[in-house]
């Protein structure tokens, strides 16, 4: 740990949309966070495949419950296939520009191979716990990645769509039962003339509690956050307070984006839910 720099308040300033937050402790990973944004504009320079090694060597080191690595990572760079997905996920035009494509799976189906291949049950990947899990452990590696690839000076940015069009996504990367896309992650290098920055985030009042939860503690700096994002929204373009963004994106399963018939999909994908 080092004490931060005159530097450093700055940054963690602009992480909370706030100049009076300071940290007094700091350390080069920390600063390197703070800096964190999404990335939707993308330079055509390919990522190398010693890059991607090595951003699949810091997805490989995040913690994994019971060493399971329940997950896996499918690399896509063919541009119709990037077109394909990119129609299952929203079309999002910035699957297509984006010389990577990293579909990250929550994968039981090595578990079962193992069981198959051993004459043992594999009966408990039956239970919520088992898919959770996988969620879990796919989640956890897909974010050591990003803080990976930002380090080599990459940037990316997570697309939740996938799960829009699960059993047509899995159709298309060719993924076997037991496994579903959780998220995909768009992997470039970034185009500098894109108009974005350090989206603030919510004040460390409303999610740090000390010893029991106080939500009204939490809920008291809620509009002033929204005052903050809403002036970031407005520096690029954009509308909108963080409260209501929060109540369209949750009124109902309209909002959903198909996303309502997820645990459907996770049956017919031999994930259920027990």
């Amino acid at each position: 740990m080092t004490l931060t720099d005159s530097t450093t308040p700055a940054r963690a300033g602009v992480r909370y949309g706030d100049p009076d937050f300071a940290l007094q402790a700091t350390s080069p990973v920390i600063e390197h966070q703070l800096r964190h944004r999404s990335v939707r504009a993308f330079l055509p320079t390919p990522v190398t495949e010693e890059e991607l090694r090595a951003v699949v060597a810091a997805a490989s080191s995040a913690s994994t419950s019971s060493n399971l690595q329940a997950w896996s990572v499918v690399a896509v760079t063919d541009p119709e296939r990037k077109r394909r997905l990119s129609d299952l996920a929203a079309r999002q035009e910035f699957i297509v520009e984006a010389p990577l494509f990293l579909v990250w799976v929550a994968d039981l189906d090595r578990g079962h191979r193992l069981a198959q291949r051993n004459g043992e049950p594999l009966d408990a990947t039956a239970y919520l716990e088992s898919t959770l899990l996988g969620v879990i452990d796919t989640a956890l590696a897909a974010q050591n990645a990003v803080v990976a690839l930002e380090s080599l000076g990459l940037g990316s940015v997570f697309v939740g769509a996938v799960r829009n069009r699960p059993e047509e996504f899995a159709g298309e990367l060719g993924l076997p039962p037991h496994s579903v896309a959780v998220f995909g992650l768009a992997v470039g290098h970034p185009d500098p003339t894109e108009d974005a920055g350090v989206k603030p985030r919510l004040p460390q009042t409303a999610v740090l509690h000390r010893e029991t939860y106080d939500a009204g503690k939490a809920d008291a700096g809620l509009p002033a956050y929204d005052e903050r994002l809403a002036a970031y929204h407005r520096a690029h373009g954009l509308t909108g307070a963080w409260t209501e963004r929060v109540l369209a994106r949750l009124a109902g399963a309209a909002a959903l984006g198909g996303r309502d018939g997820l645990r459907d999909a996770l049956e017919r994908r031999g994930l259920p839910s027990r």
